[in-house]
């Protein structure tokens, strides 16, 4: 996926996914500490704009922003991107991979299994 985020910017998109919108003083309040400078933030905001995954309104020389992805659409890339990148684009040998080496218990596998079953009658 050619718009990765890092982890600190995955920090404000998470904060922007759950709030919608955020000025920089609302960002910096809701992240955790030790808190990163203002600097930091707006450098990474910066970033991610230029990935088009954010956007911002102005309100004077404040700027309040918003995500232009959604959560589900950019964890489908990133998903999309894994399945690739490690099993060759077979979502088979992901899952195989995925059932074998997380440790799920009969009832979470029974789980996947009815979900799976649903989205074939579907």
């Amino acid at each position: 996926m050619k718009n990765k985020l890092t982890e600190a910017e995955k920090e404000l998109m998470e904060i922007l996914w759950t709030n919608k919108t955020a000025f920089m003083k609302d960002l910096l309040q809701a992240l955790p500490e030790p808190k990163p400078a203002a600097t930091t933030v707006a450098t990474n905001l910066k970033r991610m704009q230029n990935k088009d995954l954010i956007g911002y309104k102005s309100f004077g020389n404040s700027r309040q922003y918003f995500p232009k992805v959604n959560k589900e659409d950019y964890f489908n890339g990133e998903m999309t991107s894994i399945i690739n990148q490690f099993f060759n684009s077979s979502v088979s040998q992901f899952a195989s991979f995925f059932t074998a080496n997380s440790k799920l218990s009969q009832q979470q596998l029974k789980e996947l299994r009815d979900i799976i079953d649903n989205q074939i009658k579907d």
